[in-house]
């Protein structure tokens, strides 16, 4: 019988094991979504035009990527690395009747190219922040805007911060991409 048990068990566990290891592995951020005034703000702050790229790493359910594209007429890009957020957040985005112009994509922040982004929001830990500050400086366009959610960006100085008041405290850090200072050669 207990051998029997034991392996209704392992055989259960099986779907969980078999998935990517990536999804589970490289989860760089628990999930936790964005109170509906934290995202206005954001989005307020990023000062949006239409026909903007917006990107939202770690767009959860996609309520960023779906107020961007629908109130702000921007095209709008979510990362999300679990398979469950993204199929969720892709059904409320066909729901709004956005696809043409917002979707979520599967991938990992870290291994994503922003080449193209006039605004990158962002609900991630300082430690991300950190590691994604290169490739935001790779990428991004001088003008570019960087919106984070209560976490800063680790060397970089914000040009605008807010703070939003509900249950809990919430801060809105803007960044702006400045143009890269040309050095002049050496004699």
């Amino acid at each position: 019988m207990r051998a029997c048990v034991g392996l209704l068990l392992t055989i259960a566990a099986l779907p969980a094991f078999s998935q990517n290891p990536r999804t589970y592995t490289n989860k760089l951020a628990p999930y936790v979504a964005s109170p509906a005034r934290v995202v206005d703000l954001m989005l307020e702050m990023a000062k949006i035009k239409p026909g903007e790229t917006v990107y939202d790493l770690g767009s959860g359910d996609g309520r960023i990527v779906i107020a961007a594209a629908g109130k702000y007429k921007a095209k709008a890009v979510g990362v999300e690395i679990s398979p469950k957020l993204v199929a969720s957040a892709t059904a409320e985005i066909e729901r709004a009747g956005l696809s043409a112009d917002a979707r979520v994509m599967q991938g990992d922040v870290l291994q994503t190219d922003f080449t193209g982004a006039d605004v990158v929001t962002m609900y991630l830990e300082t430690k991300l922040n950190a590691e994604l500050r290169p490739y935001l400086e790779k990428y991004l366009k001088p003008g570019a805007r960087v919106v984070s959610h209560d976490y800063p960006v680790p060397g970089w100085k914000p040009t605008r911060v807010e703070k939003v008041e509900g249950r809990v405290m919430h801060t809105i850090y803007l960044y702006e991409i400045q143009p890269y200072e040309i050095q002049p050669p050496k004699k």
